[in-house]
């Protein structure tokens, strides 16, 4: 396959590529997002993602594309001038931008809400990890870090082609949990909270909140209970990543 080769970095493609990464309003007006290195081009190839323009740089391999893909190639100053890493891996992708619609009701075993959890780097580790434990769908409520920010499709290295998400408010989450009769579980100290071992998660959903403020009280009042992680004394907490990574495993041994 041929590429163009792009030389200016005033080229409307590489404005465009520069404001898919700057703005999360400017992905949802176009429908379209950025992905960025040869391996996440690689996983989005083996996946089937709906792939609308790939860029290598100047030397670098092209794979193979789908028909109907613009291929093109840049000089390695122009790929740090457009890629939002800051070092750049030789490949950026964009592709069409899916968000999936509410089922009517679960009929998966361990689903994962994120409540508040604002850091990119922390949603896409969750989704790897959750796609690494057979996780079967991840809930985003209360203003989680945008799902196709470069930062978290970069972080999830390549389980955003596979893993389901779903982004809603508490309210409606927890109606399709109770029409399904999964119960939600809640990472937080309550008068009822139990050691993470003493909770049944052979078929649940667990909420997890952000490292700072925890749980929002919305969602901790949805939990039907909630659990403790069990740690050293002298730890206060775990990273929001992490508690899920402890979880999720937790969930996945109990199978």
């Amino acid at each position: 396959m041929t590429a163009e080769t792009i030389t200016s970095r005033h080229n409307a493609l590489l404005t465009h590529l520069r404001k898919l990464a700057a703005s999360r309003a400017y992905r949802d007006e176009c429908g379209e997002y950025l992905g960025d290195g040869v391996k996440l081009l690689d996983e989005a190839l083996r996946w089937n993602a709906p792939l609308k323009t790939v860029a290598v740089s100047e030397g670098a391999a092209l794979p193979p594309l789908p028909a109907g893909v613009r291929a093109v190639r840049l000089s390695e100053e122009l790929m740090r001038a457009v890629s939002p890493a800051e070092t750049p891996q030789g490949a950026l992708f964009t592709a069409r931008l899916t968000r999936a619609p509410l089922p009517e009701r679960l009929d998966g075993t361990r689903y994962l809400v994120l409540d508040g959890v604002q850091d990119p780097g922390n949603v896409g580790t969750i989704l790897r990890t959750a796609d690494a434990f057979d996780c079967a769908g991840v809930f985003l409520v209360n203003a989680c870090a945008d799902l196709y920010n470069p930062k978290t499709v970069r972080a999830t290295m390549g389980a955003i082609f596979r893993q389901r998400v779903w982004s809603c408010t508490a309210e409606t989450l927890a109606d399709l949990l109770r029409r399904s009769g999964v119960p939600l579980y809640g990472a937080a100290l309550r008068g009822d909270t139990v050691p993470l071992g003493a909770v049944a998660l052979s078929r649940a959903a667990v909420a997890i909140g952000s490292e700072g403020r925890g749980l929002s009280e919305t969602l901790l009042a949805l939990c039907d209970r909630t659990f403790r992680i069990p740690m050293s004394a002298r730890c206060e907490s775990l990273n929001a990543a992490t508690a899920a990574g402890v979880v999720l495993w937790e969930m996945y041994q109990g199978e």
